[in-house]
């Protein structure tokens, strides 16, 4: 009963302090019997968020000993835990990619252009579906690639129709986010928060942050975009704009065509898109705006947005594009890697990266690989690559290796490409494990957790057996000895026969040296052993081990 009371006082001081960690370690600490509790917990994915961990493991076991005792002081129940309490945390460590497979993930990419596939005889703005991509590739790299270098890689995207195209409205340009977060300029104009932030769908703008609003400037600003030769040009956008009462003016679409990359965004020259801004209160695709202005031009786009210390509108955008009458149709986005080897780009050898399609295949729904077309946090590869590899490369020979990459997106690190090497074996494709589950245990010193070796123990009978036999004939120690011999436990009933707490850490001394002899120092133990000191129960002693011997911890 004292320990429920106790925790319903902890939990009225966590709702009145000003700093709810710091002031229940120090409520804690001041008891004199504080909670200790011995546990084990195991990291999941949201821990790894929560520490900005986007791939899921930690880089080393310093590493994960500095992050995880701060860490420990933010989870019930181990915030309302004292000293002496243990935690064993379960968790992932990197150990390492297999050999290879970081040349492709890191490779530089090479997204095929309007032009380029005018030089492939293509009218349109991805190949063709009877085309063989791979026999036009090389020669457009030769003429992009100018200082290409001996065993460069380079992953080449592109698109290809499923049916032949047909004359329609088609992109000239697309960005869709978050994928394509870093392909544009973050330009903070003024204010100290980050306005615009990625979500798993989306970007947002907000000037809103811990319960305030405040002032603030931030441009998301695109890559160049060349409409050489375009006429009619429309421009749409999905969006979501919340008001929540703000002027609307703190929203804006901009357009330039004097802006220089890296530049001044305050010496260019912007227009303002003109639209209805109270019209998008879900995320709405809107209409095609006319975008004739800039037919023939070179111009960049910026999603512009402010807020005030009063008033923070939310404004979400999942895509943008601009585009005009020309030929269009359902096409697959592809990743093809090609190496340069003794003047020429070769296809790469046993290297596959998946395709949208190929995310298509694993499901299109919510929390589906084809989704977004990546891999997420909570869309693990390990759970949808083995079948699609099954499916897909069936007749793999033993030990055949395929090294397969992908589009990836991290909340902490944005869109990546990563991958695996997956080797045939015993009728099935295993991924090389990068990481290992491995465990650390931490202890709460009487002020945080803190990483901690100790390790716990309750004596067999065999235990009791060596220290009777061991100190049998030492001087102050027959008598408790004889009796620990004939009864199998510790009398500590204050009687000739009894053991003192210092006979009793010499004889945990005995035992552990006995148990561990190669203990280094500064190993710690908690020995739970068997007395009698009136009825039977059980005693725990903590030890640690300094100079060679044991003593009192």
């Amino acid at each position: 009963m004292k320990k429920i009371i106790y925790l319903l006082t902890l939990s009225a001081f966590v709702f009145t302090a000003c700093s709810p960690n710091d002031d229940i370690n120090a409520a804690i600490d001041a008891q004199d019997n504080p909670i200790v509790g011995n546990a084990t917990y195991t990291f999941t994915d949201d821990d790894y968020e929560e520490l900005e961990l986007g791939y899921g493991s930690f880089s080393s076991v310093d590493d994960a000993k500095e992050m995880i005792a701060p860490y420990l002081q933010t989870i019930a129940p181990f915030q309302y835990w004292g000293n002496g309490s243990s935690v064993t945390v379960n968790y992932e460590l990197y150990v390492g990619s297999a050999d290879g497979v970081s040349d492709y993930t890191y490779a530089d990419s090479y997204q095929f252009s309007n032009s380029d596939y005018a030089t492939t005889g293509s009218d349109a703005f991805g190949f063709y579906p009877n085309v063989n991509p791979n026999e036009d590739i090389p020669a457009v790299l030769d003429a992009q690639i100018m200082d290409a270098t001996e065993g460069q890689i380079l992953l080449v995207e592109y698109d290809q129709y499923i049916d032949t195209p047909v004359v329609g409205l088609t992109n000239l340009y697309q960005a869709a986010f978050p994928a394509n977060f870093d392909d544009f300029e973050l330009i903070d104009a003024s204010g100290a928060l980050d306005a615009w932030t990625t979500g798993s769908s989306n970007v947002q703008g907000s000037g809103y942050s811990s319960g305030s609003s405040s002032a603030n400037e931030e441009w998301l600003v695109s890559p160049e975009i060349d409409l050489t030769g375009q006429s009619d040009v429309l421009f749409q956008i999905t969006q979501e704009i919340d008001l929540f009462g703000a002027d609307d003016a703190l929203i804006d679409i901009l357009i330039a065509t004097d802006y220089i990359e890296g530049g001044d965004v305050a010496s260019a020259t912007w227009t303002a898109l003109s639209f209805d801004k109270t019209i998008y209160g879900n995320l709405t695709t809107s209409e095609d705006f006319d975008f004739s202005d800039y037919d023939g031009e070179t111009i960049h786009i910026a999603l512009k947005y402010s807020s005030t210390d009063t008033e923070s509108p939310r404004w979400r955008v999942q895509d943008l594009s601009v585009k005009a009458i020309g030929i269009s149709g359902d096409a697959v986005s592809y990743g093809t890697y090609y190496m340069y080897s003794e003047g020429d780009w070769e296809l790469a050898e046993n290297v596959y990266y998946l395709s949208t399609a190929d995310f298509d295949s694993m499901g299109e729904g919510s929390g589906q690989p084809g989704r977004f077309d990546n891999f997420s946090s909570s869309i693990s590869p390990n759970n949808y690559l083995p079948a699609f590899l099954a499916i897909n490369f069936p007749y793999g020979q033993e030990e055949e290796e395929l090294i397969v990459t992908y589009a990836y997106y991290s909340s902490s690190s944005g869109a990546q490409v990563r991958g695996n090497l997956y080797t045939f074996t015993d009728g099935a494709w295993m991924a090389h494990q990068s990481t290992i589950s491995t465990s650390l245990q931490f202890g709460h010193d009487g002020t945080e957790w803190v990483p901690d070796n100790t390790i716990r123990y309750t004596l067999v009978d065999s235990d009791y057996a060596v220290v009777a036999s061991a100190l049998a004939t030492t001087t102050g120690f027959v008598e408790a000895a004889a009796n620990l011999d004939s009864y199998g436990n510790f009398n500590r009933t204050g009687s000739a026969t009894a053991w003192s707490d210092e006979m009793m850490v010499t004889a945990m001394g005995v035992m552990l040296d006995n148990l561990d002899p190669s203990a280094a120092d500064g190993q710690k133990y908690i020995t739970t052993c068997n007395i009698y000191d009136g009825s039977s129960g059980t005693e725990n002693r903590s030890l640690i081990k300094e100079a060679g011997v044991w003593i009192q911890n």
